[in-house]
C-alpha cells in the first residue's frame, strides 16, 4: 500500500479523465465510431437509455491503468508501465478476436489503449 500512497493522485485523475474523454471521441462518428461499430457488430444508433456498465467499466479500467502507470513512475520503471500497457492492448484484441470484429475494430481497440497509456505517462511527468 505504500507504493500506492506515494502515487501523484492528481497525475492519476487527470490521465483517467483525459483518457475517458479520448475514448469518447475515439469511438464516436467523427473519429473511428462509425467502422469501428460494424467491425465490432454493435450500433451507433441513439439509445434509449445510456450505456452505464461499459462506461463505468471503462472508466474504472482506466483508473486502474492510471494508478499502475503512478506506481511504476514512482519506482522508476517505464518499461514495466509500457509493458503493462502493451499487456492491456493485447488482452482487448484477444477478447475482440474471440467474438469475431474485424481487424480494423481490433486495431482501434489495441490503439486507443495505447495512447491512453502515453496519456497517463505524460500525466506523471507533466503534472
Amino acid at each position: 500500500m505504500e507504493e500506492i500512497a506515494a502515487v501523484n493522485s492528481v497525475a492519476v485523475i487527470v490521465g483517467t479523465v483525459v483518457s475517458f474523454i479520448i475514448g469518447w471521441f475515439w469511438y464516436s462518428p467523427k473519429c473511428f465510431g462509425t467502422k469501428w461499430a460494424q467491425g465490432s457488430d454493435v450500433s451507433l444508433e441513439k439509445a434509449e437509455k445510456i450505456p452505464m456498465f461499459p462506461m463505468a467499466t471503462q472508466f474504472i479500467s482506466s483508473f486502474l491503468l492510471a494508478l499502475v502507470i503512478g506506481v511504476t513512475t514512482n519506482a522508476n520503471t517505464l518499461t514495466t508501465a509500457i509493458l503493462t500497457i502493451l499487456a492491456a492492448a493485447t488482452f482487448a484484441v484477444s477478447n475482440g478476436a474471440w467474438t469475431r470484429k474485424s481487424s480494423f475494430a481490433l486495431a482501434v481497440d489495441f490503439f486507443y489503449i495505447v495512447v491512453s497509456g502515453a496519456v497517463m505517462i505524460a500525466a506523471q511527468g507533466i503534472l
